[in-house]
């Protein structure tokens, strides 16, 4: 039982008379008839909470959370109380939210039920553990509080974003991938896969002119191309101290493992095969290409519970085992890190081992803070400097993307918020060029 502050005021009043008394006698004869009334108010109200259980209450959620999206909860409660209430739902969310303000106040008809809705975004994948809900129902009179504790303790496994793959899927569908930001490709066809020959109709391009089915049939034939389908196209996550960089509350191995299951899905809807490799002092977990259906899955189970590691990344052994695992040419999406032109010189030689035998795209991010700093403006001489430092790493970033493009090594520096849809932009690009 608690006591709101509905009691406390009534008492305090009560008090005030009786105490006023002592200056005017008929006041405390009033104050002493007024205590018994608040007396037997309480009493009732005592009755009317705890006559019967009136209150059930459970949490509705899925059982796994989407990393970096709002994920919906939902706690419908149900009174059998034959009067209306006044309640207050608190709902006790994973310590991983830090966050001790979740109550909801609402209000109850005579036997009625209402539905608490809210979202959670997590920013870390792993498991989450949800305890128990709080009701706090108070009846029409409102002096006192009768706690229900309702629903069971569960555990959510938070998962990397597969909401985002829904969404993409359903703009696929309806063919309004555009508005995600991914570009309309033009397919050419003089650089892919041979199809069918037929009639020759105003438009074609002459350089698809066969000519030896145009003298056979006395009439002009053209050749007729497709794109080239089951393609390997691997995701090359980085796992070491470099990925621990965090923007909006969410690692950029977060946003990289997103970025990988984007790109697997849309590669898989263009008939290519999707796998992934995690590494960091060491080739970690390695999922072979497929376009199987349970493929996306067996992706999520794999990147479910990695996590950056505090060691320096060994590019030696990725170019070991990739060459050693992957023997058809592929695609090659590396997600990693560079903070600066030295560190890029170390791991050079083996960027350029791994571009020999595949298509290699190195995507690496620009810090999107320091950006915004190196742009507002500089009020004192400090400041000047503070900005100077933040435009030569910027410069240097540029610097990396240069370099990397003039040993042949195609590279993408994008903003974590960007990465999804600059990286499958970057994909349907090589893939028109038949890179």
């Amino acid at each position: 039982m608690f006591l709101t502050r509905r009691f406390y005021i009534a008492l305090a009043v009560v008090a005030g008379i009786i105490a006023a008394g002592y200056l005017y006698a008929p006041l405390f004869d009033i104050g002493r008839w007024l205590l018994l009334l608040f007396t037997m108010l309480c009493i009732a109200d005592f009755c009317l909470l705890y006559g019967k259980r009136g209150i059930s209450a459970f949490r509705q959620c899925g059982e796994r959370f989407s990393n970096g999206d709002d994920n919906d909860v939902r706690i419908p409660v149900e009174s059998t109380y034959p009067f209306p209430l006044a309640i207050e739902v608190i709902d006790e969310i994973p310590v991983e939210f830090q966050q001790r303000d979740i109550c909801f106040r609402a209000g109850l008809a005579a036997q009625g039920e209402q539905t608490i809705r809210y979202r959670l975004r997590p920013t870390r994948r792993g498991v989450y553990a949800f305890g128990s809900i709080r009701v706090f129902a108070a009846s029409p009179l409102s002096l006192l509080q009768r706690r229900y504790t309702c629903g069971q303790p569960q555990q959510v496994k938070v998962y990397p974003s597969y909401l985002m793959l829904r969404q993409y899927e359903l703009l696929a569908i309806h063919n309004h991938l555009t508005e995600m930001g991914i570009k309309r490709i033009r397919r050419v066809g003089n650089n892919t896969e041979f199809e069918q020959i037929k009639d020759y109709v105003v438009g074609d391009d002459y350089r698809t002119i066969n000519w030896r089915a145009t003298a056979r049939r006395h009439q002009l034939m053209t050749n007729v191309y497709q794109q080239e389908r089951s393609q390997q196209v691997f995701c090359l996550i980085d796992k070491g101290r470099v990925m621990q960089q965090a923007f909006r509350g969410m690692t950029l191995l977060d946003y990289a493992i997103n970025a990988s299951l984007a790109l697997a899905y849309v590669a898989m809807r263009k008939e290519d095969r999707a796998g992934l490799v995690t590494f960091a002092d060491d080739f970690d977990s390695y999922v072979p290409a497929s376009r199987q259906q349970g493929q996306m899955q067996t992706m999520l189970e794999v990147l479910y519970a990695q996590q950056t590691l505090f060691g320096e990344t060994d590019f030696s052994a990725l170019s070991t085992h990739v060459n050693k695992h992957v023997a058809k040419r592929s695609l090659m999406v590396l997600f990693t890190n560079f903070w600066g032109t030295v560190e890029l010189r170390r791991q050079l030689p083996y960027l350029k081992q791994l571009n020999r035998r595949h298509k290699l795209l190195v995507v690496f991010f620009e810090d999107a803070e320091l950006a915004d700093y190196a742009r507002r403006r500089a009020d004192n001489e400090e400041e000047q400097f503070r900005h100077v430092i933040a435009e030569k790493f910027i410069y240097e970033k540029r610097l990396i993307a240069v370099t990397l493009r003039q040993y042949g090594i195609a590279a993408l520096l994008t903003t974590p918020d960007s990465l999804s849809v600059d990286v499958i932009n970057r994909y349907l690009e090589l893939k028109q060029q038949s890179l």
